[in-house]
Formats: C-alpha cells, sequence, structure tokens
C-alpha cells in the first residue's frame, strides 16, 4: 500500500504541474498575439528606412555626417546580446548565449570584447566572466521605442568616443511561434551598401545630403536596435509557448503512465488479498 500511496503523490504532483505549464502556454499565446502585431507592423519601416540609408550609403565615407560609418582597425568590440529576464522557454537564451560565447571565443578571440546585456540570463551568463559594461534587463519592464532609443545612443556615443571599434548584436529573430532564428547584426561601424540602381539615379535632395546623412543614421540606427529587441520579445513568448505546450503533453503522458500503473499495482494488490482469504478459507476448512 506504501507503493499505491507513492505512485498517487507522483499523480496528483504531475496533474499539478501540467495546470500550471498548461496556463503558462495560455499567457504566453495571448501576449505574442500582441507581440507579434507589433513587430509585423514595424517591420515595413525598419525594411524603408534601410532602403533609404543604402541609396546615401555610396556617399558616407565623403561626408562629414561619416562619423558612424569609420572603419578602424578592431581592437575592442561591444557584442549586445538579447536575451530575456525569464527562463521556461527552451533553448531560447541558450542560443544567444552560446552564439556569444563564439563571438568571445573565436571569431573575436585576439579582441578586447565586452558585452552589453539586454536580459537578465545574458547578464548572469556573462557577469561571471567581469566583460559585462552595462545591465538593461530594465528596458523589457517598458518596451517603448524611446527607451530602446537610450541604449542606442549609449552605443552610439562608446563608438564616435572610440571606446568600441566594432559593435555586434546578437538577437533571436522571430519567424513563427515555433521558429526563431539567431541573428548576428553589424550595428557600428555602418557598412555602405552600394547599389548601382540607387548610385546611379540622380535624385534632388531637399535638405541638403548631408543634413538628410546627419538626421537619417541615428534614427535607423535606433530603430535597428528596437527591431532587434521587439524581434526577441516576439520570439521569447514564442519559443516559451511552444515549450509549454511540450511540457503539458508530456506531462500528461507521464500522468497516463502513472496512472496505469497504478491501476495494475491496485489491481495486484486486491488479487493478492483475495488468494489470502481464499488460502484462510481453505485452511480453516481443512
Amino acid at each position: 500500500m506504501a507503493n499505491l500511496k507513492e505512485i498517487r503523490n507522483r499523480i496528483t504532483s504531475v496533474s499539478s504541474t501540467m495546470q500550471i505549464t498548461s496556463a503558462m502556454k495560455m499567457v504566453s499565446a495571448a501576449k505574442l498575439k500582441k507581440a507579434q502585431d507589433a513587430i509585423t507592423a514595424m517591420r515595413p519601416y525598419a525594411n524603408k528606412l534601410t532602403e533609404l540609408l543604402q541609396s546615401l550609403s555610396a556617399t558616407l565615407n565623403e561626408d562629414a555626417g561619416s562619423k558612424f560609418a569609420v572603419q578602424r582597425e578592431v581592437n575592442t568590440v561591444l557584442v549586445v546580446a538579447i536575451t530575456s529576464n525569464r527562463g521556461l522557454c527552451g533553448a531560447f537564451n541558450s542560443n544567444i548565449i552560446k552564439q556569444t560565447q563564439h563571438l568571445i571565443n573565436t571569431v573575436y578571440a585576439k579582441q578586447n570584447v565586452s558585452v552589453l546585456a539586454i536580459g537578465k540570463k545574458a547578464n548572469d551568463a556573462f557577469s561571471k566572466q567581469n566583460i559585462v559594461i552595462a545591465n538593461k534587463s530594465d528596458v523589457f519592464d517598458d518596451l517603448t521605442f524611446d527607451n530602446v532609443a537610450e541604449i542606442a545612443e549609449l552605443l552610439m556615443r562608446k563608438f564616435i568616443d572610440g571606446d568600441v571599434d566594432k559593435i555586434e548584436i546578437v538577437y533571436n529573430k522571430f519567424k513563427n511561434a515555433a521558429t526563431q532564428e539567431i541573428i548576428t547584426e553589424q550595428f557600428l561601424p555602418i557598412v555602405p551598401v552600394v547599389d548601382e540602381a540607387n548610385t546611379n539615379a540622380d535624385y534632388i535632395f531637399e535638405p541638403s545630403k548631408l543634413e538628410i546623412v546627419e538626421q537619417l543614421i541615428p534614427k535607423s540606427l535606433k530603430t535597428q536596435l528596437y527591431k532587434g529587441v521587439r524581434d526577441s520579445f516576439a520570439s521569447e513568448h514564442g519559443a516559451r509557448m511552444t515549450a509549454m505546450h511540450k511540457a503539458t503533453d508530456n506531462a500528461q503522458e507521464l500522468r497516463d503512465q502513472l496512472k496505469l500503473t497504478y491501476n495494475k499495482a491496485r489491481q495486484a494488490a486486491i488479487t493478492n488479498e483475495i488468494l489470502e482469504i481464499v488460502g484462510g478459507a481453505e485452511a480453516l476448512n481443512n
């Protein structure tokens, strides 16, 4: 009977866990819809802004506004690792941490690398290595363009002041609820994209080309970072919803197995009791 009690306790525990994972799945599904709508609505604007920047990129090295496109010898690198503040979302955070660690150990092994963490998981992982220069995890408490723009301004200042020679962003790009793509994107310096269709076109700039470049680049960089954070935010809820869905299915399967084991053990115990009663009755008759 002690064995039956142990199995009953396990069934109760698994059932309780299944209720929790199912509730978390529903919460993530609701948050995912809002986050997905936000990134879907933003992408056309961000892509168009990038196109405008590319149309002017051929002149960046000639204008005074090319301070964001200065190609220096890379001695110091800053990696912006975008994770979440919470776990229970499968390999969402570990993939970003692994990719960032790969950049530190292989791609930029000869450079001095530091990390700016957006998300507690990234901060926890790289604080142990004493390479985190800033923790911006609180941005997810109020995810707005203005709050992310402050981080982008910090990155731009560090590049202009010469504190870092190159800045990379590592984040999960949202594709659908079950799929996220790990993206490593160069933030600074801007790499001019030469497009003959754009460079050969005769544009009339109003105001001057220089003024447009000086205003467009910071805005484009802020939008680029905001899009990365928004992508990561939507990917987080998609990954958590998928992980909790799988956890719920696994818990249900385990509960069914435990119930089957319980019924078999209970049946065996009843059979033994019947045999004992029959045996006792036979002994009395004899």
